[in-house]
């Protein structure tokens, strides 16, 4: 069988690493035809918008897609591109497995946490009033004094339907997966009405999985707790926001988020994607680590079925990074190591391990 896939290269260093990987995939032996779309920073200069619509037509008529990074501009300018995919093909479970892998520099010996994370909803729906706008003012009026004049304004929606969607996602992954504990993560104490929400509808969808332990830690004592002590932890369920930062922090618990690979799945299309950003610095170099988008991939196998294909991807990609040989400058205990290699020898590694 064949598997039509949207592939988006991004920009920044995302180029370069989807090249490497796809020779990875191939390697495996499932089959592809990659419908290739670009996207981002130099589409925007060329089409007017980082996203053109012939990106989203793809991956709706393909259901599946992986993509590099894709820069996002800070403060001025297109919102995200990541967050738009989301939010136009609703992929509202945002799945990163943080895996710590045998010869991986980390503080901790196991690591193997899943973070669910709602995709669509939080102060990630865009719902902004910048300062001195009307809409901005009626807010501030609404507030009873509890906001100042000069203030700009986020609005965060925490909805029963999407909680519920995110939570049963969660446990449906736990028990498929064989995964003991779900753990919902929030700031109920504080925002009792959004957050508290979020807690009593994961707490209904937990009454539905009595094989599965369920518990609730806020975010803040959750940091602490990881960082500590993370393999207490097994599947953890998250807003949007909170979702987003946890998840880089379990990322620097397994080696970086060079090593965080992502998952974005919605009702019948599913985006994978890695963790990390575009390092647009570092772009052309073949500097960067393949393993979270290469990763990423192993994702897409499972999920379209190719299980045999990605356990054997995920078993050389562990071989390699056990050895420590053929790897990038950041998976070296020295990141100076001149015995470091680049991003395509790395995934030449890979391969190799592959077809032996």
């Amino acid at each position: 069988m064949t598997h039509r896939i949207t592939a988006i290269p991004g920009d920044g260093i995302g180029p370069e690493l989807m090249d490497a990987a796809m020779r990875v995939w191939e390697a495996t032996g499932v089959r592809f035809d990659w419908d290739v779309q670009t996207a981002g920073a130099a589409v925007a200069e060329t089409e007017g918008t980082p996203l053109p619509q012939r990106v989203l037509d793809s991956i709706r008529r393909n259901k599946i897609a992986i993509k590099g990074p894709i820069t996002t501009p800070i403060g001025t300018g297109f919102r995200s591109v990541n967050v738009a995919l989301r939010k136009e093909l609703d992929l509202y479970a945002c799945l990163r497995p943080c895996h710590l892998y045998p010869g991986v520099q980390s503080h901790f010996d196991t690591v193997d946490i899943i973070v669910v994370r709602e995709n669509t909803e939080d102060l990630y729906a865009g719902v902004e009033f910048d300062l001195n706008t009307p809409d901005a003012q009626k807010i501030i009026e609404m507030g009873g004094g509890k906001i100042r004049s000069d203030a700009a304004i986020s609005i965060k929606p925490i909805s029963r339907s999407g909680t519920e969607r995110i939570a049963r996602f969660a446990f449906e992954y736990a028990r498929s997966t064989g995964r003991k504990r779900v753990t919902a993560v929030a700031k109920a104490n504080i925002m009792k009405f959004t957050d508290g929400l979020f807690y009593r509808v994961c707490g209904e969808v937990a009454s539905e999985y009595p094989g599965i332990t369920y518990d609730e830690v806020l975010v803040d004592a959750i940091c602490m707790q990881l960082v500590q002590h993370p393999e207490k932890f097994d599947v953890l369920i998250l807003p949007n926001l909170y979702g987003d930062i946890i998840s880089d922090l379990c990322a620097g618990l397994i080696g970086g988020l060079g090593m965080a690979p992502g998952a974005n799945i919605g009702n019948g299309v599913a985006l994978f994607e890695p963790t990390h950003g575009s390092a647009p610095r570092y772009a052309g170099q073949n500097k960067a680590n393949p393993t979270a988008l290469i990763l990423s991939g192993m994702l897409m196998l499972r999920h379209i079925g190719e299980t045999e294909a990605a356990d054997r991807l995920e078993q050389a990609i562990a071989g390699v990074i056990a050895d420590g040989t053929s790897v990038t400058y950041d998976m070296k205990t020295d990141r100076s190591d001149p015995s470091a290699v680049g991003t395509s020898q790395m995934a030449d590694a890979i391969i190799a391990r592959l077809r032996a």
